[in-house]
């Protein structure tokens, strides 16, 4: 099928030096006469709260684990914006970097977000592909305001004055039909991957969890010869020559000190860690030596991973280190093997109770048994890593893939029409999101559409 796409028979000069050749029959017209913006206010509140994504476009924000309501900080929804399926939604602080999208939804939106209804010559969902592809994100953020790249704002007016590719009505529809076609077929491969990897996931986990809880003796690959009840529900019985201690008898667990984001660059002397790896660096250094490091907050919150030499960990990561001459790479195992995640204060944005967790009671080997179990679990799982390593770059492939076909059948790079027109009737899917497996950072998503919220309020 994708042999058969081919480029346009005929092109000519847009007149737009960012946008080049563009097929002969298509026009170029600047988005004001096809879109109008739409201000209608809710009156109760009580409709389905929508979020926008740079990854996801326009969805519906679901309730926390813990709340009955849809997670948001503001203490009403009465005035905010009103969205009907097919319209555009921006985020207008988030624009620079794709958070715009067409709704499938009718609900509400942050009264800081703009909303815009297309008129009778364009098709929505094209305009929701054409705007998202990067030679657009690159121009929005272009004709966006600001001093800072997080202090970008695109405004309507400038919304307005962006030049925009305008085939034919039933051309558009045909691009969407395309797109849509192989955006499921694509989505269904990253889904598989996704499935993959939570299993071998699974599979790891529980391969650590027989070594740290003894249920076999890695060095023989079999049970131990003689049990004990552990007392402790999770654990159950564990060989009998072990302890059980509660966890701040092995170790200190302390917060990471506040760091600013202007503090943080790129590059730099020493490493700042949060709470999933490095997010930048830095010219000071706060700790040194080799410690474990704790997700603390948010969709982290109970990431466990090793860190050494000189760094500095922000409030974002809890720092454990050992007393004694316990073997700290068995002590990162062990925590990782408790599933310190369940531990966390119930709220919006989940924080780690770090008090109840060092209160925990945890299986304790001799200090020779925990450098083989450490030894064993990073030998046993290095494999499994490894494949969920090249399952994870296989998504990564195929959503640029799939980013790059978008941006070539939107752009008029080729021509789909013919395709299009033999693809056979589908029926509709459920719609089953992918689950986001890019890099994820201590600022959740929805901060950044709450601070963009009350920072419109105070304009």
């Amino acid at each position: 099928m994708i042999a058969d796409v081919k480029p346009y028979p005929t092109y000519k000069d847009s007149g737009v030096p960012w946008l080049g050749q563009v097929p002969e029959h298509w026009e170029v017209r600047r988005l004001k006469y096809l879109l109008r913006e739409r201000d209608a206010r809710s009156e109760t509140g009580t409709e389905h709260l929508l979020s926008v994504s740079q990854y996801a476009g326009v969805t519906e924000r679901k309730p926390s684990d813990n709340l009955e309501e849809p997670d948001t900080r503001a203490e009403s929804l009465v005035g905010y914006k009103r969205v009907d399926p097919d319209e555009l939604v921006v985020n207008i602080m988030l624009a620079w970097n794709g958070s715009m999208g067409v709704s499938r939804y009718a609900g509400i939106v942050s009264p800081a977000y703009c909303v815009y209804r297309f008129e009778a010559l364009a098709e929505p969902w094209y305009f929701h592909h054409l705007l998202r592809s990067p030679v657009y994100k690159a121009r929005i953020k272009a004709v966006s305001t600001g001093v800072v790249e997080s202090r970008l704002r695109l405004y309507t007016d400038n919304l307005y004055r962006l030049i925009a590719l305008l085939p034919p009505l039933p051309e558009q529809t045909a691009i969407v039909r395309f797109l849509d076609y192989m955006d499921r077929r694509i989505r269904r491969y990253i889904r598989a991957k996704q499935k993959l990897i939570k299993l071998l996931e699974e599979y790891k986990q529980a391969i650590i969890h027989q070594a740290v809880t003894g249920q076999i003796d890695v060095r023989t690959g079999k049970p131990y010869p003689a049990y004990k009840d552990s007392g402790v529900p999770w654990l159950g019985k564990v060989p009998a020559h072990w302890e059980v201690r509660r966890l701040k008898t092995l170790c200190r667990m302390r917060a990471g000190e506040n760091i600013t984001s202007q503090a943080i660059e790129p590059s730099g002397e020493f490493p700042v860690y949060g709470g999933n790896g490095v997010r930048g660096y830095t010219s000071e250094f706060t700790h040194e030596g080799e410690f474990i490091l704790i997700g603390r907050q948010g969709a982290l919150c109970g990431n466990v991973h090793m860190v050494q030499g000189r760094f500095w960990a922000s409030e974002h990561a809890i720092i454990v280190s050992l007393y004694g001459s316990h073997d700290l790479r068995w002590f990162a195992v062990l925590l990782d093997a408790m599933n310190l995640n369940q531990y966390s204060m119930a709220a919006a944005q989940p924080g780690l109770a770090v008090e109840r967790v060092l209160n925990l009671l945890a299986p304790v080997p001799s200090a020779e048994e925990q450098r083989l179990i450490a030894e064993y679990s990073s030998l046993t799982t290095s494999r499994i890593a490894t494949a969920i390593a090249a399952a994870r770059r296989e998504i990564e492939l195929l959503r640029e893939y799939r980013e790059r076909l978008i941006a070539d059948v939107v752009t008029g790079k080729v021509d789909v029409r013919e395709v299009a027109a033999r693809l056979p009737e589908e029926s509709e899917e459920p719609d089953l999101p992918e689950e986001e497996i890019n890099s994820v950072t201590d600022e959740s998503e929805e901060a950044n559409e709450t601070m963009s919220a009350d920072e419109e309020t105070e304009d």
